[in-house]
């Protein structure tokens, strides 16, 4: 299995090469395409350099080419993926029918949230926008600790692990992904190749975030896991140039909710690097 928190010091010292190709194993579906092995960019850690924090970033590519990486131990490594999962609880709460569809308002719960402007009922439509926690947590507890498993399973999620409790398990664990993982759900995502109705994914490709930047518009989704220490950022989802769409998947250390921008900042300055922006 992959390594759940913190690299073991022997897989630290393996050399990038032998890294990049575990990666290849990490990722069968890549594999059996015969995709060419990952490449690592070192200008990328420049980014993280400068942002003054610990991460990585896997660059996808709609051709069928190399992933392009920075640190591709991390890259290979799981973390909780906190609110990125609002993507996949999205797939699988519409296509099992826990609600209609992605304007049906569902209810906060009437508690005081940590994020003021969680505090109203609002359908998918919305709270994907404001990553509003207690709605999703609503939308998993319609959905059920049966279905809802069956549907991480097929979706290859991660660990595909959803622990007994139903409402928290991608906040606090025992689900974890890998941002190779997360790049390979999105690139099936964009393809209509997830095992849910093909009108599904493109439902919830069209409710995911959106940020333009001249000719390029940036799909994505944030997350902020608090269980662990350090705390993980996460920003995923896919970039769209010139009619072609690259997945990606970043996480950082965090501290607090003060680094939360470093994500985004993180992530412009490597696709300008990628020659995306």
């Amino acid at each position: 299995p992959l390594a759940r928190r913190r690299l073991p010091p022997q897989v630290k010292r393996v050399k990038p090469a032998a890294i990049l190709a575990f990666l290849v194993l990490a990722t069968p579906c890549m594999a059996e395409d015969s995709a060419p092995p990952p490449q690592e960019v070192a200008a990328f850690g420049e980014s993280f350099k400068q942002a003054g924090t610990a991460g990585t970033l896997v660059l996808g590519d709609p051709d069928g080419g190399a992933l392009r990486v920075w640190n591709p131990g991390r890259a290979a490594t799981r973390f909780i993926p906190a609110s990125t999962f609002k993507i996949a609880n999205s797939l699988i709460g519409l296509d099992c029918g826990a609600v209609k569809d992605v304007d049906e308002v569902l209810p906060y719960g009437g508690k005081p949230q940590m994020i003021k402007e969680w505090e109203k009922d609002a359908p998918l439509r919305e709270a994907m926008k404001i990553s509003s926690v207690p709605v999703y947590q609503e939308l998993a507890r319609r959905t059920g600790k049966e279905r809802m498993a069956k549907g991480v399973a097929a979706l290859d999620y991660g660990n595909m692990k959803t622990g007994e409790v139903v409402d928290r398990f991608w906040l606090d664990g025992p689900l974890e992904i890998s941002a190779v993982e997360q790049v390979r759900f999105l690139g099936k995502l964009l393809k209509d190749e997830l095992p849910v109705k093909r009108e599904t994914m493109k439902t919830v490709r069209g409710i995911i975030p959106t940020e333009t930047v001249g000719k390029t518009v940036i799909h994505y989704k944030t997350g902020w896991g608090t269980a662990t220490k350090p705390q993980i950022g996460w920003i995923v989802g896919w970039v769209e140039r010139e009619g072609k769409q690259h997945p990606f998947a970043l996480n950082i250390d965090m501290e607090d909710i003060k680094d939360a921008g470093k994500r985004m900042v993180i992530l412009k300055a490597c696709l300008k690097e990628a020659r995306l922006l």
